[in-house]
């Protein structure tokens, strides 16, 4: 189920990115503004798929500390 939540958010982000790229204003600092906002949508996007993954499938075991040893 996690693939399908990545592939999910992720085609989100491309639509969100591809409208910001045709709906920006003309002028000298287009590129710029793109640039800045697809960044911008990809570092979120990656930062939200590690952290989403990373508590999915931790690679550490959590143990409780309230237990006695001998459990």
């Amino acid at each position: 189920m996690s693939f399908f939540h990545i592939v999910v958010v992720a085609a989100i982000v491309a639509a969100i990115g591809a409208v910001g790229w045709f709906v920006m204003p003309k002028g000298k600092n287009q590129t710029l503004l793109r640039t800045a906002v697809l960044l911008t949508l990809t570092c979120c996007y990656l930062m939200w798929a590690i952290t989403y993954l990373a508590q999915l499938h931790p690679l550490i075991k959590p143990r409780r500390s309230d237990l006695r040893a001998e459990y």
